[in-house]
């Protein structure tokens, strides 16, 4: 455990932020960086069969010390940040002993992380939190979980008196931008099931997570001169305002939770001559979330009713699914990782995940990947933080789950 910290500390430091633009895997070559340096740690702690492929996913083995078969189990975590805001220069501040109170994360531009906003800061009273300096994201989603798995090989590998099979781990890029398993080998990586480190706070566990779309709406208009524009004009961000008031007002994240699904607005481009929205689709229930993409259909075919054939056009397509479809019938491996949290003195909280993993898509490649907790809270903003007895609890959670698969 004494080498967590400095193990996180030192990921942090390496810019990661994926790239949707790019067009490469990985999206970014700090990616690439961060699993060379991988590689070499984990031939350090002595892994075997330590590889890195050409689109930067590495894979490696704690070798089995058990005569008997058991099934092979993996553990997964992604290396890149996201790119929702700077990953550049983190600059992480620790705070040892935290006393309830508002933080300052930096003093010279008055940026408070105050307890009022973010009361669940008063659930770690008097343990070591890592934050940023509030200029930058922390990176703690998910090189918290990266550090958790490696913290725990290298246990493993000094501790051989727990004894456990065939241990796979896998950490892959971009999973921030969706293509975390673009590229992952579930053939080559060789287990039967595993599990991404890759959850928020200190309990959760999650098998259930939204069905999920990305839609691109492109709406053309015609542009006359406006002294003379009656009944000539067409203005595409008019006419694109009316699609966003046509979808429910309240089927949004901002008002949502728990099982709820959503429309949510990513992006709006719009000029007189042509309009682009941007939406992403969320829902739980495979039936509901067939009928939002219907939804979506519908309206661009009422607006070409009203303004002529052509006018909007609809782009859809299925991002992922719910690993729910593919835990269940193998729901052993979630209550495996509930007993193990419960033993360690973790109290599970099993909950849906409001997103996606690399183990949405892994499931229904064949590789069934429930999501544990890596510690964090906040993610994807300067108000990130992680309490480092939380990263720790998740390293015990990792052995306890080892040694309960040989039960």
């Amino acid at each position: 455990m004494k080498n967590i910290k400095d193990r996180f500390l030192k990921y942090v430091g390496i810019d990661t932020q994926s790239d949707t633009d790019t067009g490469l895997t990985p999206s970014t070559p700090g990616q690439m960086r961060f699993s060379e340096q991988l590689v070499e740690e984990l031939k350090e702690i002595g892994l075997h069969e330590v590889e890195l492929d050409d689109n930067g996913y590495v894979m490696a083995t704690i070798p089995s010390n058990i005569k008997k078969e058991v099934p092979v189990m993996g553990f997964i975590a992604h290396v890149d940040t996201s790119p929702d805001f700077t990953g550049k220069h983190v600059n992480p501040q620790i705070l040892e002993g935290y006393d309830g109170q508002d933080i300052v994360l930096n003093k010279e531009e008055n940026i408070i992380m105050e307890t009022a906003d973010f009361p669940e800061l008063k659930n770690y009273v008097g343990q070591t939190l890592i934050t940023t300096d509030g200029t930058t994201l922390l990176g703690a989603d998910d090189k918290a979980g990266v550090a958790e798995i490696v913290t725990a090989a290298e246990y493993l590998m000094k501790h051989p008196e727990i004894k456990h099979g065939k241990i796979r781990i896998g950490f892959t890029p971009d999973e921030e931008i969706g293509a975390g398993a673009d590229y992952f080998d579930v053939k080559k990586f060789g287990a039967e099931y595993a599990y991404t480190m890759d959850g928020g706070e200190i309990g959760e566990l999650e098998y259930e997570n939204f069905n999920a779309a990305l839609a691109k709406i492109t709406v053309l208009g015609r542009n006359v001169h406006p002294g003379y524009a009656k009944n000539k004009m067409r203005n595409s961000i008019r006419i694109a305002n009316q699609i966003i008031s046509l979808l429910p007002r309240v089927e949004t994240p901002e008002h949502t939770s728990g099982y709820e699904g959503f429309f949510h607005l990513m992006s709006f481009k719009g000029e007189v001559e042509k309009s682009e929205l941007t939406y992403i689709i969320r829902d739980f229930k495979r039936g509901r979330f067939e009928d939002r993409k219907k939804e979506m259909a519908h309206l661009v075919s009422k607006i070409n009713s009203e303004y002529g054939k052509g006018t909007a056009s609809v782009e859809i397509k299925d991002q992922y699914y719910n690993m729910c479809e593919k835990v269940k019938p193998v729901m052993h491996i979630v209550e495996q990782a509930k007993k193990a949290m419960e033993e360690v003195g973790v109290k599970p909280n099993i909950k849906p995940i409001r997103g996606g993993t690399d183990g949405a898509r892994l499931s229904f490649m064949g590789l069934p990947t429930p999501n544990i907790f890596a510690g964090g809270h906040n993610f994807h903003g300067r108000f990130e933080f992680v309490p480092l007895q939380s990263m720790e609890k998740a390293v015990e959670v990792i052995l306890k789950i080892v040694e309960l698969s040989i039960r």
